[in-house]
């Protein structure tokens, strides 16, 4: 082996490294990015749920455990609730995660507890937790656990349960229930982007753009054309889900059917769009898959899927917000298990729309008639 010309052979990987501006840009983003999300961004511990109280007791002792909870910060108790169909309302839609109940009985439940006797009765106080979300129910045990025996009754001869947890949506706690609904988003966000990705790319590297310049299409036809195919393959994606999920983990469709398909098809055309910008930006197969991987990663660890949400620092969140994974996320749970309605959810349907726009106006004006 001669080292002289081993040598010669590195320097001009290096040097063709150097040239490409993406992959050399990938060396350092790549790592940068996985440490900041799992180091960062990514905390197991909850806090700040999005909550409400209902105290149905007014009382002053009441309103002292209120204030306690929200110390705790655990909880963000954002309404205050009159009755038990608001707190109903907001759960389908998805404006709380968890929800704290007084009863009106919570001064005679106390009292029944120094009493010592058998069996034991309810616990004062009750939290609602939005079962749908396998992330809160898990907060749900750190709610339970909390230390509330000194401020609701130190007289109490024995510890007896303060909390009482009521899991909607998925009372058995079934992991698939959470994850099946979500795994539609990580499917589709895996295949619409990546494919879409490496359309236009390949065109151009086959040798087929030059086909293209020569007929009568304009940017925006071109960028539609590469589109419109994948929409119908992500539809059949999301019937073999939902199929599936039925069949053999026996996941309920609690919404309309028709809003399912309907928030899957706003998805699905976001990622797609997505898919597509990412393809004017690459000049090669490779460059789009990595760019493709780039964007795939925060999108499972940012939306929801896998981490809490809530657990998560502020510019996690608002970076969060821009993907649209982390809007599909919540509406594919809040129809399929809480059985919202998409008219209910139209923030999240706004904020996929407005993605759309904004990434296919880019692609298309980075379009170009030109092989240069």
């Amino acid at each position: 082996m001669n080292l002289r010309r081993l040598f010669s052979i590195v320097l001009k990987e290096l040097r063709q490294l150097r040239r490409d501006r993406l992959t050399f840009a990938m060396i350092v983003g790549i790592p940068t990015m996985q440490l900041l999300l799992f180091g960062y961004a990514i905390n197991l511990d909850i806090r700040q749920l999005p909550a409400a109280a209902l105290d149905q007791a007014q009382t002053a002792h009441a309103r002292e455990v209120v204030a306690a909870l929200a110390e705790t910060s655990v909880m963000d108790f954002r309404y205050h609730l009159k009755t038990p169909q608001e707190l109903d309302e907001l759960l389908r839609g998805g404006k709380i995660s968890a929800a704290l109940v007084i009863p009106a009985d919570f001064e005679r439940r106390l009292a029944e507890q120094n009493l010592d006797t058998q069996p034991w009765p309810r616990p004062p106080l009750q939290i609602v937790v939005d079962g749908s979300d396998q992330v809160v129910q898990q907060a749900a045990a750190q709610l339970a656990l909390l230390p509330l025996q000194n401020l609701l009754n130190p007289a109490a001869p024995t510890p007896v349960k303060n909390v009482e947890i009521v899991n909607f949506y998925n009372p058995a706690r079934l992991a698939p229930v959470n994850t099946v609904p979500g795994l539609i988003g990580v499917i589709l966000t895996m295949t619409m982007v990546l494919f879409t990705a490496m359309a236009i790319v390949r065109e151009r590297e086959r040798g087929n753009l030059e086909f293209l310049i020569a007929t009568p299409v304009s940017p925006f036809e071109l960028t539609l054309g590469k589109v419109l195919p994948f929409v119908g393959i992500g539809l059949v994606q999301v019937t073999v889900v939902l199929l599936l999920g039925m069949l053999i983990f026996h996941v309920p469709i609690r919404g309309s059917l028709l809003d399912v398909y309907g928030a899957a098809l706003a998805f699905i055309v976001a990622s797609l769009s997505l898919g597509v910008f990412l393809s004017t930006l690459a000049k090669t197969q490779f460059q789009s898959m990595q760019l493709a991987f780039f964007t795939f990663l925060p999108q499972i660890l940012l939306s929801g899927f896998m981490f809490p949400f809530a657990g998560m620092p502020k510019p996690a969140q608002w970076l969060a917000e821009i993907f649209p994974m982390t809007h599909f996320i919540r509406l594919i749970r809040g129809i399929m298990l809480r059985g919202a309605r998409l008219s209910e959810l139209w923030p999240e349907l706004a904020a996929l729309a407005a993605f759309c726009v904004v990434t296919l106006t880019i692609a298309v004006l980075r379009t170009r008639k030109r092989l240069d």
